[in-house]
């Protein structure tokens, strides 16, 4: 009889039917511009698997049919093999009927809806991409903007969710027939890769002049190169905004960079082409090589070598550490290519290069971050000398992060391009929650769920174009994330722009706000991140923050129990001379600290030469604008004073910093024999020291016995607090915790001693992280 091959056919796939499962699966977390979707394709290729993958609002979600145990071995793998980018908070599953047609496995176009996921962060390009860069016969060798779903921008150029080319700044640009089909094939790594692009379609560089014209380049990279080389300042757009560049082995431009941009002595960030290349100019751990070449390509801050400032005058004066960085960005690559010879391949990346280059934030006069090239012609006027652009739109600004390795740990400094929007993940869910941060190194915190979003770093509120940045930037959050808060937190302080701000948006929207003071919040964000709900001990050592008696505080020991705190000690006070004047002026704290010791007679002696040193101790007997003020800074600034190391400074920190890098060098020193004493109401007094401090002659010794002596002290004051209230668990936050001399030896001692010690780790423990803190404390009232 003939054979009726149909419907054997038939029968064998109703027989696959019997024994297939089919199984709806929703993978939550930072999913999408990763390469998700794609890896998803290719394991249900591996996995003979049918059924269909997309975006939406939620994440990534997907039905699969086979075999059972082909759908178990792709949940298995889903975990174990995510790309490198990716993030899976939660995969969630259930069965649902097999369909007896469903034969492939498709890519879906995206869904909309309510928005639950999160954009990936921006990282610096992946091997393969280099290894297309540095290859000749590549069409994409030397294009300045090479990506795929394994490295590139995301968060910078994304206008909302979901994560597809029609919503990031790359929408405008046509995909050739060669990006199409690598757009289109499975097995590709640029398969769905949204800002994929070449020399052939995608954006394209550009060098102009000063004055806005363009140079008639073939090569603008190479001719950007040859200007930095003969000295010139060059703005060069980056992956979140423009950065002045200069050669950092040229004084004079750096000399030139510093004075054009009103900078003062505060230190640059260097780019060195590789690790390989940074070790001439820094001590570079195995840990800090691994931080420095991570994806996320943060300003490491490194130890100098000895002749560091030798090779590098003027980049970073009167400190032990040097900010360095690899390159971010293609383009940044290419500049290092060029002056090694454009060899082919990457080997060359394994040799030390001698170039290095200044590259620092371009923000003229503390305004936010340029991002846009008609903005940057106008807003860098007078300070650059050419422009490197290209016609890619930085939808969002993001500036450099800036971190260092302590305790065996990366911590930051500045938290924002590599690391936004990276949740934070809490303890428990609560109501929508948006906190405005406070006047310094201000950034935004949305909570959404069990997770928090800090905003890349912001700045100072010093300013209109900032404070309409830090407007501009809460709303890009809650859009990007699709989340409108129900509750609003903000600092206590009336007169900061981001108070202001908060209760404005509060009264417009109808909702509840939370006033929360600066060092419960400072405590709170260290609480949020290590996810602690029981009561600590806050140890908050910073340079002000408004305290509920209307002072200035800023040296606090408190009992934090979520939304609670009590106030249970502090440093004593020290006056003010000149009110916000002396938190500039550090003479004026060390004036102030001799009058405390009834050594007014000292003060023209020391600071005759300086303008008001005449009049201040008069200032000082009347008490006339003279506030008192509890700030640890204020006594960094005493001690920096007293020792001759600072008198006035060029900006924010630098008398500690330049105190911290003397006691470095002199190294371990022992406290002084009582050097403190604490009183009745546990204040600690660290006059003692001071007192000692006024007659040492020599500034390193000095340094380093005023740092022993602090956390000597520190240690005393914590542990008997910690007893006298049965707490076992101490957490530090403050930007005096930025002082690796002071925390580091702080923790050591006090984890020696039994305690349980939470440092900042997630977000920065200065201000930059303050706006967790709120949201931490407003949601504990809010569930309260």
């Amino acid at each position: 009889m003939p054979q009726d091959t149909e419907g054997v056919a038939q029968m064998a796939a109703d027989v696959d039917m019997d024994r297939s499962e089919r199984c709806r699966i929703r993978v939550r977390g930072v999913v999408q511009g990763v390469g998700f979707r794609p890896f998803v394709f290719r394991l249900a290729q591996q996995l003979d698997l049918a059924g269909w993958v997309r975006n939406d609002g939620e994440g990534v979600e997907m039905e699969v049919q086979g075999a059972p145990g082909n759908l178990s071995a792709l949940m298995a793998r889903l975990m174990k093999e995510m790309p490198s980018l990716a993030r899976i908070d939660a995969i969630e599953h259930e069965a649902c009927a097999p369909l007896a047609q469903d034969r492939g496995f498709t890519i879906r176009r995206s869904e909309s809806g309510a928005v639950t996921t999160a954009i990936g962060h921006d990282s610096t390009v992946c091997p393969d991409c280099l290894d297309e860069l540095f290859d000749p016969a590549n069409r994409r060798w030397r294009y300045a903007l090479i990506n795929c779903t394994h490295c590139g921008p995301r968060y910078t150029l994304t206008g909302r969710l979901p994560y597809d080319r029609a919503n990031t700044s790359m929408a405008g640009f046509v995909q050739c027939d060669a990006c199409q089909d690598e757009y289109d094939a499975p097995a590709h790594r640029r398969f769905h890769a949204e800002p994929n692009a070449c020399p052939d379609c995608g954006p394209q560089l550009s060098l102009l002049q000063a004055d806005g014209v363009r140079v008639a380049s073939h090569d603008p990279v190479a001719d950007a190169l040859l200007h930095l080389l003969t000295g010139h300042i060059v703005a060069i757009k980056g992956v979140g905004g423009f950065n002045l560049v200069c050669d950092a082995r040229n004084p004079e431009a750096v000399e030139r960079l510093r004075t054009r941009k009103v900078r003062g002595d505060k230190p640059f960030a260097v780019m060195v082409a590789s690790v390989a290349s940074a070790r001439p100019y820094a001590k570079v751990s195995s840990e800090e090589a691994e931080l420095l070449e991570s994806a996320e390509r943060p300003i490491v801050l490194l130890s100098k070598r000895s002749d560091a400032d030798a090779h590098l005058w003027g980049v970073a004066p009167d400190l032990d550490q040097i900010g360095l960085m690899l390159p971010n960005s293609p383009l940044h690559y290419l500049l290092f290519h060029d002056e090694a010879g454009r060899p082919a391949g990457t080997d060359w990346l394994d040799e030390a290069q001698p170039m290095a280059l200044v590259v620092t934030s371009a923000n003229p006069g503390g305004e936010p971050l340029v991002i846009g090239n008609d903005e940057a012609l106008e807003r860098l006027s007078g300070i650059a000398d050419l422009y490197l652009m290209h016609d890619r739109e930085v939808l969002v600004r993001c500036d450099d992060s800036v971190a260092r390795l302590s305790g065996g740990a990366p911590s930051f400094i500045r938290r924002a391009r590599g690391y936004t929007p990276k949740a934070i993940r809490l303890t428990h869910k609560g109501p929508p929650t948006l906190a405005f941060g406070s006047y310094l190194k201000n950034t935004i915190c949305l909570t959404r769920g069990d997770e928090a979003f800090l905003s890349p770093h912001i700045g100072d509120l010093s300013n209109p174009a900032t404070c309409t940045a830090m407007d501009a930037t809460a709303e890009h959050l809650m859009t990007v994330l699709a989340c409108r808060p129900e509750w609003i937190a903000c600092d206590r302080h009336p007169d900061v722009y981001a108070t202001q701000a908060a209760h404005c948006y509060a009264e417009a929207h109808s909702l509840p706000l939370i006033a929360v003071q600066h060092h419960h919040a400072h405590i709170g964000a260290v609480l949020a991140e290590h996810g602690v709900d029981e009561p600590v001990l806050g140890l908050a050592l910073d340079g002000v923050g408004l305290g509920d008696d209307g002072a200035a505080w800023g040296g606090e020991l408190l009992r934090v129990d979520g939304a609670q705190f009590a106030r249970l000690g502090h440093l004593q006070s020290l006056a003010l001379p000149g009110g916000d004047r002396a938190a500039r002026e550090p003479w004026r704290m060390a004036a102030s600290a001799l009058h405390a010791m009834d050594l007014s007679e000292d003060i023209t002696e020391r600071f005759g030469h300086l303008r008001g040193a005449d009049r201040i101790g008069a200032l000082l007997d009347a008490g006339t604008h003279c506030p008192p003020t509890t700030s640890m800074g204020r006594w960094f600034d005493a001690a920096a004073g007293l020792l001759g190391v600072c008198d006035v400074m060029h900006y924010e920190g630098e008398a500690a910093m330049r105190l911290e890098s003397l006691a470095a060098e002199y190294g371990p020193a022992l406290a002084l024999p009582g050097g403190w004493h604490v009183d009745r109401d546990n204040r600690l007094d660290l006059m003692p020291t001071l007192l000692a401090l006024r007659n040492t002659a020599e500034a390193h010794r000095g340094a380093a016995i005023f740092h022993a002596t602090l956390v000597a002290a520190l240690e005393a004051w914590v542990m008997a607090t910690a007893r006298s209230e049965g707490l076992r668990t101490v957490a530090l936050g403050g930007g005096c915790f930025l002082n690796r001399l002071l925390t580091e030896g702080l923790s050591r001692r006090l984890t020696v001693r039994g305690l349980t010690v939470l440092r900042a780790r997630q977000a920065p423990t200065n201000d930059g992280g303050l706006a967790l803190g709120q949201a931490w404390v407003a949601i504990r009232s809010a569930m309260a």
